[in-house]
């Protein structure tokens, strides 16, 4: 699938995605285009996988431009921007933050983490 066809599926699902509910993220996009299973997302919350683009089935530049075409998206329908933190599941006690690259990178990190979510104020 081209960068044109990906932006058409994108802007599709979040919208569709919106009209159900009033946030999107982008991990739940990446599952709903196809490119992270269920079983892999479950796989990182558990911690049986290093950072979540190990098991995205595409390459770091689709996925780059998907969450930057997600962010796109945000901002030209005045999504507000809300961080979450993603913790590994089943782990009493102390949290253990997850990664979403194998870099790190605080940016990187910052933008998968972030939910995209409708302004009530402005819905009538």
């Amino acid at each position: 699938m081209n960068n044109v066809e990906l932006k058409h599926k994108i802007h599709a699902i979040v919208s569709i995605t919106l009209k159900e509910k009033i946030y999107i993220s982008p991990v739940e996009l990446l599952m709903k285009i196809g490119i992270l299973s269920a079983t892999d997302y479950e796989d990182w919350r558990f911690g049986r996988v290093p950072y979540l683009e190990k098991v995205c089935k595409t390459n770091l530049s689709k996925l780059s431009f998907i969450v930057k075409e997600l962010r796109a998206y945000a901002l030209d329908n005045h999504l507000k921007f809300s961080w979450t933190e993603y913790n590994q599941w089943g782990v009493k006690g102390k949290k253990i933050a997850l990664r979403f690259s194998k870099s790190g990178d605080a940016v990187i990190e910052e933008a998968y983490a972030t939910h995209y979510v409708v302004n009530t104020k402005n819905v009538r």
